[in-house]
């Protein structure tokens, strides 16, 4: 079988056969119907994308004319012919049942040189998405991330009526008059894919009293409990009901001037009860809450669409609900601050000289200043401020640095410490450093274990439980081939292990960097990376 998806279209099977061989297993009728619909498919993704069809015909090698053939249905397509036009769109088009997973083949110990800009949020835009089924007006996201994780939503949001457009690189997301809440998911499974999925339960619960939303999948880290949004949402009058495969979300009314002592400091519950209480009209004090970047994106969001939000930034917020908010809104979502650790790692495993611009600091102070006590050299060469007019950013130039193991342990705590997505980059810094480095990541109960993937690459590390980790410096690197784990910011420390690691390393199945990561295989290979994509059929 083979899925066919196009940024955020529910996705669609058919049989590989009948698309492929159409004269052998399927009637004319059903060979062309498949073929039009993959052409209309790289119709859309080439038009989101700018590009022409001559633009794309040089991309994969052939002619304006073929690709005016293919995105009519007028051409029979090969495997071969699909992957490049995937490659050539940066979007998978196919994938298949068995096999046919995305790889790395990753040329390592090459220096990196240039300028590489940080991307805006993943995290920040799944939560304004989400939050935008609060507002009954058209939501333009700004400069959205075209990534995997995104997509599920869209693909959520479209099983309920939400009409999600790209304009350029904009997402417009139009609700429909009537949420109809009993086929949430129904149609792509999407919900199953990505926890994020779980925050439409702040915004849902002002269309309807009564529905389910699928248990959310994701990254696997261990055990998740649904309990901070069970108790935090108890005191608005929610219900939620769990149950193997749904929770079941219900309520007769929602609570008006209440306090909410949050069970834990988690951002996506944060972000859930800010929701929720955005359209109570009233004030909601919420105690003990995520201060983190994409909490903020949604504040942010919701207070340019009328509500008052007291102590962004802060442990404690005070939500001024409204009754109805039915206005129009362009919103510049903020800069990824896991992207910015993620290139500031690159340049340090590879001992390399770049410019990462548009660092949001606020977010990364403390990354660097324990990065700065271990020897990196880096400096701050310009200063301004973001789209949005909130965020903070920074450009910074790295130096090739001499690194030091830190006497302490490293772990991550709820912002403004150090973050919990950014612990994992130490796992891989710590084998650069001389000396042993303890990681200490209390928060999941699996991601550690994910960590021990780093001594395929030659890397001396001891896992001494589940949440203790230890890894010693400085570790002479080998190539390897190697399956990415079940967690994104695991995998993509093993990637950049390759990019510093001598010979050719293959990394398999990629899914999990494209979830959280826009085109980073190609943009690392503007500055100087040997990164190739290619498709197992």
């Amino acid at each position: 079988m083979v899925n066919l998806s196009t940024d955020g279209l529910c996705l669609v099977t058919y049989s590989i056969y009948a698309i492929l061989v159409p004269m052998k297993t399927a009637t004319k009728n059903t060979s062309n119907t498949s073929l039009e619909l993959i052409g209309s498919l790289i119709t859309k993704l080439r038009e989101n994308r700018g590009m022409t069809q001559s633009d794309l015909a040089k991309k994969i090698g052939t002619t304006q004319s073929v690709v005016a053939r293919m995105e009519t249905g007028e051409q029979n397509l090969s495997t071969k012919t699909l992957a490049r036009i995937s490659k050539a769109l940066n979007q998978e088009i196919i994938s298949f049942s068995k096999g046919g997973s995305v790889n790395f083949k990753i040329e390592g110990g090459h220096k990196l040189k240039g300028e590489i800009t940080v991307r805006t949020s993943k995290n920040g835009a799944l939560g304004v998405m989400c939050a935008s089924l609060l507002n009954k007006g058209k939501t333009t996201i700004k400069n959205a991330p075209r990534i995997e994780e995104v997509f599920r939503i869209i693909e959520v949001m479209q099983s309920i009526g939400v009409v999600c457009d790209w304009k350029g690189n904009d997402l417009v997301i139009t609700p429909p008059k009537h949420i109809n809440t009993t086929t949430i998911g129904d149609q792509s499974g999407a919900g199953t894919r990505t926890r994020s999925c779980i925050m439409l339960i702040g915004s849902l619960i002002h269309h309807s009293k009564n529905f389910k939303i699928s248990q959310p999948g994701g990254c696997r880290l261990g055990s998740r409990t649904v309990k901070p949004y069970v108790y935090a949402l108890e005191n608005l009058g929610v219900k939620i009901e769990t149950t193997s495969e749904h929770y079941h979300v219900s309520h007769n009314g929602l609570k008006k001037d209440r306090e909410i002592v949050m069970y834990e400091a988690g951002d996506t519950v944060t972000e859930t009860v800010i929701m929720a209480a955005a359209l109570v009209p009233s004030r909601t004090v919420i105690k003990f809450a995520s201060a983190n970047y994409q909490v903020q994106d949604v504040c942010f969001y919701l207070e340019q669409a009328g509500v008052r939000i007291e102590g962004i930034g802060t442990s404690t917020l005070i939500i001024h609900g409204v009754s109805s908010i039915d206005t129009d809104i362009e919103y510049a979502l903020g800069e990824d601050p896991i992207e910015a650790m993620s290139l500031i790692t690159a340049a340090i495993v590879t001992k390399s000289s770049i410019t990462i611009e548009r660092c949001p600091i606020d977010f990364l102070e403390l990354e660097l200043l324990k990065l700065e006590k271990m020897g990196l050299k880096y400096k701050i060469t310009k200063r301004y401020v973001g789209e949005n007019g909130k965020i903070k950013l920074v450009d910074i130039l790295t130096q090739p640095s001499e690194l030091v193991a830190l006497e302490e342990k490293i772990h991550a705590q709820p912002y403004p410490g150090l973050n919990m997505d950014n612990l994992p980059f130490f796992a891989l810094i710590g084998a650069f450093a001389t000396g042993e480095t303890f990681i200490h990541d209390w928060v999941y109960e699996e991601r550690a274990i994910y960590y021990k993937e780093l001594d395929r690459l030659g890397v001396e590390t001891i896992l001494a439980d589940p949440h203790r980790f230890y890894v010693k410096g400085p570790a002479q690197l080998k190539a390897a081939e190697i399956i990415c784990p079940p967690a994104l910011r695991p995998s993509v420390i093993i990637m950049l292990g390759m990019l510093a690691a001598p010979g050719t390393s293959i990394l398999r199945n990629v899914y999990n960097i494209n979830r959280g990561y826009e085109d980073l295989a190609s943009r690392l290979n503007k500055i100087g990376a040997k990164i190739e994509t290619f498709r197992d059929l």
